[in-house]
């Protein structure tokens, strides 16, 4: 008894010429549609069908072989953060992501913990992004940028306190929100300020120019700065509340709003009015501290838009030759509320 060839379980994968076949077109038509080629005029309802074809076929064009045409991607890559940036932060890093997106590049994030700045460059390079952004987490080295440019990198750009060479560099003064915190406070009459430093890896590439911020601040207006390690846990935060008045303080710069709330609250458990015996200011103006009582006073972060961002990545893939860009990131200052 003959036997039929067992038949495949898996559907073949639709081509571009299954899609020009159904929808009536030429493959380079195809092509012009899905890969939205701005250079040849195609009518709307040959747009519409193409596009109709390739939805009822489940068929996406296929990244490497875009990428071989055009002689690069239309990937961005994005290191993944390692710390709790905070909200403010994230607002920032998902426009960045939709305006990437609207321009028509690919935003690929990347796990790079526990790699250095050389390795962090030489895995990014090994997917042959055409834009690179770096959050200053991972200190990228003027050999790192080379390796990704080597690579086909056509913009390399960095976020972070310093400029690095052969890449643009969007500079984020950490340093100005701590010092427009204590001038604040120096300003409300405060002579005796901590500064909360927060003890998670990895925020020290915030914590630490803040400090060197509000340092600057005290020494200009008479007071004095005393550095207060705490984790964010309410344990931590109370057993700092426990010996605060032993500490002779009477004002603190929480780092910013999530940590002046959690250490508000614990000196309000231990009996210490804010902002009677101690002002309290935090920083990112979130809106849950303009909920509390008292209001929480804060410095509110100005930082250049997510889509300013993704228009330099456009304007550098455009023109990889142009000169290197130092940008400001952010402006800085305090709002005044009740807790201060």
């Amino acid at each position: 008894m003959s036997q039929t060839p067992k038949q495949s379980a898996e559907r073949p994968v639709p081509t571009s010429a299954d899609v020009a076949r159904l929808a009536g077109v030429s493959r380079a038509t195809v092509s012009y549609v899905l890969n939205n080629t701005s250079a040849v005029r195609i009518s709307e309802p040959t747009r519409r069908r193409v596009r109709e074809a390739a939805e009822e076929l489940g068929y996406v064009p296929h990244a490497a072989a875009r990428s071989l045409r055009a002689g690069h991607t239309r990937m961005v890559l994005l290191p993944s953060a390692h710390v709790p940036v905070g909200p403010l932060y994230n607002r920032f890093f998902n426009e960045l992501q939709r305006a990437l997106r609207r321009l028509d590049y690919t935003v690929v994030q990347h796990g790079s913990l526990g790699l250095d700045g050389d390795d962090a460059a030489r895995a990014w390079a090994e997917l042959r992004p055409v834009a690179v952004v770096s959050l200053g987490e991972v200190a990228l080295t003027p050999y790192g940028v080379d390796v990704l440019k080597r690579s086909g990198a056509k913009a390399v750009i960095t976020l972070g306190p310093r400029r690095v060479q052969g890449a643009h560099s969007l500079v984020m003064d950490q340093s100005e929100i701590g010092s427009c915190a204590v001038t604040h406070l120096v300003g409300r009459g405060r002579r005796a300020i901590g500064v909360v430093m927060p003890r998670e890896p990895g925020l020290e590439l915030f914590s630490d120019p803040r400090l060197e911020g509000a340092r600057r601040a005290a020494a200009a207006g008479g007071a004095r700065i005393e550095p207060l390690p705490l984790l964010y846990d309410e344990e931590s935060a109370a057993e700092l509340a426990a010996r605060w008045r032993g500490l002779g303080l009477d004002a603190v710069y929480a780092y910013n709003d999530e940590y002046a709330m959690l250490l508000m609250r614990a000196l309000q458990d231990a009996g210490i009015q804010v902002p009677g015996e101690t002002a309290v200011v935090g920083a990112d103006n979130l809106l849950l501290g303009r909920l509390l009582r008292p209001r929480l006073s804060t410095v509110r972060i100005d930082m250049v838009s997510g889509q300013r961002l993704a228009e330099l990545v456009d304007r550098v893939v455009r023109d990889p030759g142009a000169e290197r860009e130092r940008h400001g990131l952010m402006g800085a200052r305090a709002l005044h509320r009740e807790s201060s």
